[in-house]
């Protein structure tokens, strides 16, 4: 008897909506629910709606293990679109390949990673940390203290910020780390190892909740954020509005996206999400790679009419189209994507001046094996 095909695509969602990194997350699922819904509204994929199975781990790397679990093994679920944190991909990345199923990850991480069973859409680290090193280097000065969260993410970003900032004459006064979810007090003592090293930049790679306190905090001890501010790979616009933008004006964020981006893209994305989700909602870095890579989902299907996880991790390899940050496309040889590099500076409505991006997109090179970029690039910010 011949198979009926089901009537639905049906996909996991594993994004957490409590837990230290909810406002992040919570991102991530906004994005990852716009693109759905609009995928929906246009007739499906070949008429065929997506069916997403939507679980929240709380941000526990247990939670995300069993819940991934769950969805390959009882679920019969082979696509998933989930995790932000670095640890949480580490922990749920064997039962994807035990199975055999799919992840789309979303977010700009770490690098020095492959896995046929992922497709990894967020920045590479010389996507971020490379114009970052070379930025803060030549705009603000060469001392620079490092505060992380004590895992793989922060500790591997702040050693390749390391090796980059000293390769550019920098020195590194000061690396610090807390909990996952430390609160205040920890981060007090942080403020006050800042203060006392007195460095030109702090480089943060700590995130969820004590990200948020260590900003408030920053501002409460006076620090000039024009001259002295705090740079970042993560800290977009929907936690500076959480923080309040009146606490972050002058902090740095390296993106591939920026809500101020002025392209139609851009501007339909936008639109669309605060008709979603509310005039006061902002998009970011972590709801737009979520969006784009439902997006990128959805045309490998159209193409494959199949959603076979064996068949879709191939299709999209070399796949371009235009996302609201701009033309991407899937690098074959490291499963990675093309972004367009930029460096954004806090601004008082709590969304950021784009003061320095690349001319066009730039390959991923998630093992880092150049260390600088092109001599053009500089002049933005001689």
């Amino acid at each position: 008897m011949a198979q009926t095909e089901p009537k639905e695509w049906r996909v996991g969602v594993l994004f957490s909506r409590s837990g230290t990194t909810s406002v992040t997350e919570s991102e991530h699922l906004r994005g990852t629910e716009l693109a759905i819904e609009e995928i929906n509204a246009a007739g499906g994929i070949l008429g065929r709606k997506i069916a997403p199975i939507l679980y929240d781990p709380g941000a526990q790397n247990d939670s995300y293990l069993a819940l991934a679990r769950r969805m390959l093994a009882q679920d019969e679920i082979e696509v998933i679109f989930g995790c932000s944190m670095s640890a949480s991909r580490k922990t749920v990345l064997p039962i994807v390949e035990r199975y055999n199923g799919l992840l789309f990850y979303p977010s700009m991480y770490e690098g020095f990673e492959y896995c046929e069973n992922l497709i990894y859409t967020g920045a590479t680290v010389n996507q971020t940390c490379l114009p970052l090193a070379e930025y803060l280097v030549n705009t603000y000065g060469g001392r620079v203290f490092f505060v992380g969260s004590d895992y793989i993410f922060p500790r591997e970003s702040n050693r390749i910020m390391r090796d980059l900032i000293e390769a550019r004459g920098g020195e590194i006064v000061g690396e610090s780390y807390v909990p996952l979810g430390a609160g205040a007090e920890a981060v007090e003592t942080l403020v006050r190892d800042i203060r006392n090293a007195q460095p030109d930049v702090v480089f943060s790679t700590m995130v969820g909740t004590s990200a948020q306190a260590l900003y408030r905090l920053y501002d409460e001890a006076g620090f000039d954020r024009s001259v002295h501010p705090i740079a970042s790979l993560t800290m977009a616009e929907t936690e500076i509005a959480t923080i309040g933008p009146e606490r972050c004006t002058g902090h740095v964020l390296a993106s591939t996206y920026f809500q101020t981006l002025d392209t139609d893209v851009n501007r339909h994305f936008v639109a669309a999400y605060k008709a979603r989700f509310g005039l006061e909602a902002t998009t970011s870095i972590w709801s737009e790679s979520a969006y784009l890579q439902v997006h990128l989902f959805a045309r490998a299907v159209s193409r494959l009419a199949s959603a076979d996880p064996r068949r879709l991790a191939l299709d999209p390899l070399g796949d371009e189209f235009e996302a609201p940050e701009g033309v991407v496309r899937v690098d074959p040889e490291t499963r990675h994507m093309w972004l367009t590099p930029r460096i954004g500076v806090a601004r008082p409505d709590g969304l950021f001046d784009v003061v320095w991006e690349g001319k066009e997109p730039v390959r991923p090179d998630p093992y880092l094996a150049a260390t600088w970029i092109e001599e053009s690039a500089l002049e933005a910010w001689a």
